[in-house]
């Protein structure tokens, strides 16, 4: 089997869940990892035998990488990638790509100019309960999605990028991305949004704890999110779905999918290749079919979010197209 020498651009908690699934994958070897903080590149290096580095334009003078992940904050993206594009490197990037849509759409340019195979971390779009559900849906008409992501984000340091709209985008960006990427995948493209957002506790920061978004989806079909980090319960109210078809309902949330047969509701599972096992043998194969999150699908989930926080500051409906 053909080995893929992998590196890592960002060494943070999400990387190191892939370069753990990475380590059970045949052929897949992580050879360099790079963080601006060098105990985490150095842990990292430890832990998987790589290399480590603190610039990654120095990780990227290797000639052996086969592929590039990149696991930064959502305000770090871009310079990343243009260099890793110039070296002609498919990449695995964390979702959001990006803090706004003018370095999406040119990143989104520069892939498709360069031809390269990409995915982005939408790994919920992979599970055995997502491959579940859009069966179901197929050939189905959909009256309403709705969505929810309730979570804490433990009320630590108020200034904390994630709590920064200008280094976050807020939850709606950063982290209810999942749930918009969910009704998106199940539901279509969304036409337009109109949004309301509040500050009712963490008030110490200008990120939004509160977000109310309705949805309408180019299908006719029409939809309703609501995104809280305010919330001091367990996380099993984080990327749940209601999806209404025809007279049925189904909920789905990332461990299974529960459907009305027979008059009772069943609860249905099956596993799922993990995001890490496509990528890798999609840059062995040089065939990107099985990849269901590539950059230029993942603009469109980031222009869901940045045009509820349009419309959330000017009070106004928002046509995606307009952005």
């Amino acid at each position: 089997m053909k080995e893929v020498k992998i590196g890592f651009i960002g060494c943070g908690g999400n990387a190191n869940g892939h370069m753990n699934q990475l380590a059970g994958i045949e052929g897949a070897n992580v050879v360099a990892v790079c963080d601006v903080q060098t105990e985490r590149a150095q842990s990292a290096a430890e832990k998987h035998n790589a290399d480590p580095y603190t610039a990654h334009q120095d990780l990227l003078e290797r000639d052996d990488l086969d592929a590039v992940y990149l696991s930064l904050p959502v305000f770090v993206h871009g310079q990343p990638e243009r260099d890793v594009i110039a070296r002609g490197l498919p990449f695995l990037v964390e979702k959001p790509v990006a803090i706004n849509i003018d370095i999406a759409r040119e990143i989104e340019a520069a892939v498709a100019k360069a031809g390269l195979i990409t995915c982005v971390g939408y790994q919920l779009r992979y599970l055995g309960s997502t491959q579940i559900t859009q069966q179901i849906l197929r050939e189905r008409t959909i009256n309403m999605i709705v969505g929810k992501y309730w979570c804490s984000t433990g009320h630590g340091d108020p200034n904390a990028w994630l709590r920064q709209m200008s280094k976050s985008g807020g939850q709606l960006v950063e982290q209810a991305t999942h749930t918009v990427d969910m009704m998106r995948y199940m539901g279509g493209e969304v036409e337009s949004v109109y949004a309301m957002q509040a500050n009712r506790f963490l008030k110490e920061t200008d990120c939004p704890d509160a977000n109310s978004v309705s949805l309408q989806f180019a299908s006719g079909a029409v939809g309703a999110l609501t995104a809280t980090w305010a919330y001091a319960g367990d996380w099993s109210n984080a990327n749940v779905l209601d999806i209404l078809y025809e007279q049925e309902l189904l909920n789905w949330n990332p461990s299974r999918v529960s459907v009305n047969e027979n008059g009772e509701q069943v609860d249905k599972t099956e596993p799922g290749p993990t995001i890490d096992e496509i990528f890798v043998n999609a840059v062995r194969s040089g065939d990107a079919s099985q990849i269901l999150s590539p950059y230029s699908d993942a603009v469109k989930t980031l222009e869901i979010s940045l045009a509820a926080n349009l419309s959330a500051q000017e009070k106004r409906l928002v046509e995606i197209s307009s952005l």
